[in-house]
């Protein structure tokens, strides 16, 4: 019966928690047919099948996270049959008669083992890429089985006799060099199953575990017998502690967070604005077409569009020694749902008036809110607005969504006192806060950028029609 592999969903994502099971076992599947709902870091998906036939066995439960390329669903091989056109790395594509040949030697067979399963259909996502994200997070070491009659270890621990073999190691994948490396295996002393002894990542991660299973040599005390191993104490349970897994997507944010606040020197600029004439202009565009209105959003969204075309610095990010300006501007928003904080992204949002951009946020957003975003609407971002005045605060200094360098917040506006003309009133005011990565700009540039913006709240007629 065919497995199939829980896809590579796209944009690095390593894994997935089941949500729902639309099959059930004994239940008649078409090619193409979704069979489970899925939720990753980034949102929730529908994962069609690519083979048609009876389904024989699901491998999960329902919030059970499990990693791409692990066994998702069975279908009866008696009745199976795949999907034209869709093929895994390495394997030739299935067919009613013939099943699934065997992976080459050599690339072929290295796929094989690094490949993640099937792509999603419609996210045509490249072997290659995928490969090598996934081969940059280390694996846990797989179980050792127990060594057969006459098996030969995959590790040789006497390292003279594996110096004798030759100090040229067949491995063709950098991926499993880079396994071996970061756990300081030595390649010379792993027996190959391969071709020729090629060493496969099976064999790298066989002899890890063999290494971590195998018997320790404890320091002898001073009467000569070895002394027992320590072991740390388990934490003691404490009455009324809940734990709760980092995962999905609120295990992204944490690492995009922490990835932020590690990286990026940041520094915050943040000025009280009057919005009053603001309200005034949104209001008089919903009111001259009220079947297409103008959000508050959009407004403020286009007056950093042209702030950024005049400090593009802003509007970039940060490779080695080198600030890349894209020359154009995709801007992302923060938007809360109810899966946790996601920023969906206006990709060319430069090419929009206020009312197109309105509309582009208003699809972006409920489609956020109803987890169906794929991930080109979620990544690729070069600037954040974010409205947290949405949550009734006055400001917050921002993370910065990284590789971007730089993030607008907007905080609550309400009635203050304000002085205009020299007398004091009651005007609508709010909050701008510009946090800002230091390295590609000072802060000339950062309170040019927000002093442009604070104008365009306070004017935005002439702001709306300069632009």
């Amino acid at each position: 019966m065919p497995d199939f592999l829980l896809p590579d969903l796209g944009e690095g994502l390593e894994d997935a928690e089941v949500l729902r099971w639309l099959v059930a076992v004994g239940d008649e599947v078409a090619v193409d047919q979704p069979v489970v709902e899925v939720e990753t870091a980034k949102a929730a998906v529908e994962v069609p099948i690519p083979y048609a036939g009876v389904v024989s066995a699901l491998h999960a439960q329902p919030g059970q996270v499990l990693a791409v390329g692990a066994p998702l669903i069975s279908v009866g091989a008696e009745a199976a049959t795949a999907a034209p056109g869709l093929r895994e790395p390495g394997v030739a594509v299935p067919s009613p008669a013939t099943a699934p040949a065997a992976a080459a030697p050599g690339d072929g067979a290295e796929a094989e083992a690094d490949s993640s399963g099937s792509v999603l259909i419609g996210y045509g996502t490249s072997t290659a890429p995928r490969r090598a994200r996934r081969g940059a997070r280390r694996r846990p070491p797989v179980a050792a089985p127990p060594t057969a009659p006459g098996r030969t270890p995959a590790l040789d621990r006497a390292p003279e006799r594996a110096a004798e073999r030759g100090r040229s190691v067949p491995v063709i994948s950098p991926l499993v060099r880079k396994l071996a490396r970061d756990a300081g295996l030595d390649l010379n002393r792993v027996h190959g199953s391969g071709p020729a002894g090629l060493v496969r990542r099976r064999d790298v991660e066989l002899a890890l575990s063999e290494v971590a299973t195998s018997p320790q040599p404890q320091p002898a005390r001073p009467g000569g017998t070895p002394a027992p191993a320590e072991q740390a104490p388990a934490p003691a349970a404490r009455a009324g502690e809940q734990r709760i897994p980092l995962r999905g997507l609120r295990k992204r944010v944490a690492e995009a967070t922490s990835r932020s606040r590690r990286e990026i020197p940041e520094a915050t600029v943040w000025v009280d604005v009057d919005a009053t004439a603001l309200l005034a202009a949104r209001a008089a565009l919903t009111a001259r077409d009220p079947e297409d209105p103008v959000s508050l959003l959009a407004l403020l969204a286009r007056f950093c569009v042209l702030g950024l075309q005049r400090y593009p610095e802003l509007n970039s990010r940060v490779e080695g020694d080198e600030i890349v300006l894209p020359g154009h501007v995709n801007l992302g928003f923060a938007a809360q749902t109810e899966r946790g904080l996601v920023v969906p992204v206006v990709h060319g949002a430069e090419r929009l008036p206020a009312r197109r951009l309105s509309a582009a946020l208003a699809e972006r957003t409920a489609a956020a809110r109803a987890g169906t975003l794929g991930p080109a609407e979620l990544t690729g971002g070069t600037f954040t607005l974010n409205n947290y005045g949405s949550f009734g605060v006055d400001g917050s200094a921002a993370i910065i969504n990284h590789p971007e360098v730089a993030i607008l917040g907007v905080g609550r506006i309400i009635d203050r006192p304000w002085v205009v003309d020299g007398q004091l009133a009651v005007r609508r005011v709010g909050q701008l806060c510009l946090a800002f990565d230091h390295r590609v700009c000072d802060g000339g540039v950062a309170g040019g950028f927000l002093r442009y913006v604070a104008d365009c709240v306070e004017n935005p007629v002439v702001a709306l029609g300069e632009a």
